[in-house]
């Protein structure tokens, strides 16, 4: 058993490949989740919960997330009681973990929802109640409400944490700092966690200005360059061996890794809307860019059917080449820019000959540059995504992209070192 306050030598293990004894549990574990499957008992979703029908896939056929490799985790979890932290992503082929793992029989007392809730349909910013998951009649409780962060009462009922969302490699990405929070909290508490691995589709991009510390909120928490380029797993494995969690504690951790060789480069297709406004490919590759936008007077769209592949103010000239009107929807119950005529960009299509979309300030350059009234295009908010008090500074006083990127390199080239001992796929 773990005991809080005992250290440990291996920050975590990815699962290796299991032993002779563990082999027969691995067999009869494969061979039960072929006879659900064959039987028809781990149903596609229907309805409101079914997922939208999937792009065509990018990553090679052979890929296999860490959620599909029942075998190498259900051992895990027997007679143990399990708690996940799911959303809409969170699924095996076209069925939710939740489902899957129910019908497996595996004990779970708990859901835990992050930011957009549990089947991913709450807006941007809304807070996330408690209540009960009709489908398999598990509490859920949110921790994206009262509380971002585990209490002891939340965890009393719970062994094991299983940590399975889709991150899109982004600092601000709510998600990843959920599971900085569950980490902290099953540190505390002596919970085991085990964090069920899936492709970052901005795998290949590690930049950005990182973290100041006193920037830290929950759109940031750790720091980490705006693109990261780890996935949730790798990610776990630094959280616990750079000591960031609160008092440097550890958790108890267990990756599984994917399998069918995964690469940083890979291009992967999301199956799943990741959240309410990144809806498309382009929205993902665009959103580490446009994202910052979201501390100054610009709407990148939400409010619209083209969230973070738009952007424009009223405070643009009239002479910009696209414009839209946003208005509250599903995603965007109270979108920036509500009803007023915005004057910007559409970034729907790539420039011809425009290469592969990166995080670039471009975009952010560009609107301060023709704003029509300067001294009220940021907010306060800024900073928290910018993760520093230098950008604000430097885009007002007319710096180059180049100029601005070289003052990030000290911190951006210590990450990337650091980075490198936690990486459990090549770079490509």
């Amino acid at each position: 058993m773990f005991t809080a306050g005992v250290k440990l030598r291996r920050v975590c293990t990815p699962l290796r490949p299991l032993g002779p004894g563990a082999a027969a549990q691995a067999y009869f574990w494969g061979m039960m989740t072929r006879m659900f499957l064959a039987a028809g008992l781990l149903l596609a979703q229907a309805g409101a919960d079914a997922p939208p029908p999937p792009p065509t896939p990018l990553a090679p056929a052979a890929l296999q997330v860490g959620a599909a490799r029942l075998p190498q985790y259900l051992p895990l979890l027997r007679g143990k009681r399990v708690g996940l932290v799911v959303n809409q992503t969170s699924l095996v082929g076209r069925t939710h973990l939740a489902d899957t793992l129910k019908a497996l029989g595996v004990h779970l007392t708990a859901i835990f929802a992050p930011e957009h809730g549990f089947r991913g349909e709450a807006a941007d910013g809304a807070t996330i109640a408690d209540g009960r998951d009709a489908r398999t009649g598990v509490p859920v409780r949110s921790v994206y409400g009262a509380t971002k962060k585990p209490t002891p009462a939340m965890l009393a009922d719970v062994d094991v944490l299983v940590f399975d969302i889709q991150d899109v490699g982004t600092r601000f990405y709510t998600f990843i700092s959920t599971l900085h929070y569950v980490m902290e909290a099953a540190a505390e508490q002596g919970k085991q966690v085990v964090v069920l691995d899936r492709p970052n589709p901005n795998g290949a991009v590690v930049d950005g200005p990182v973290l100041e510390p006193k920037h830290r909120s929950f759109v940031g928490l750790d720091p980490l360059p705006i693109c990261h380029g780890l996935t949730v797993g790798e990610l776990a494995r630094m959280l616990n061996g750079e000591h960031w969690l609160a008092g440097g504690a550890r958790a108890r951790l267990q990756v599984v890794p994917m399998a069918g060789g995964y690469t940083h480069a890979t291009p992967y297709a999301l199956p799943v809307r990741p959240s309410p406004n990144l809806r498309t490919a382009r929205a993902v590759a665009l959103y580490p860019s446009l994202c910052l936008l979201e501390g100054t007077d610009v709407s990148v769209g939400r409010g619209t059917s083209s969230p973070f592949e738009v952007a424009g103010s009223p405070n643009q000239p009239a002479s910009r080449p696209y414009q839209f009107t946003p208005r509250p929807n599903a995603g965007s119950t109270s979108p920036p820019q509500n009803g007023r005529l915005c004057y910007g960009l559409d970034l729907r299509q790539p420039a011809p000959g425009q290469p592969a979309e990166f995080f670039t300030l471009r975009y952010l350059l560009d609107f301060y540059q023709q704003s029509t009234d300067k001294p009220h295009f940021f907010t306060k908010y800024f900073e928290q995504l910018a993760g520093t008090d230098s950008l604000r500074a430097q885009v007002v006083a007319g710096r180059s992209e180049a100029s601005i990127r070289a003052s990030w390199e000290p911190a951006l080239g210590q990450y990337k070192v650091a980075r490198q001992k936690y990486l459990l796929y090549p770079e490509k």
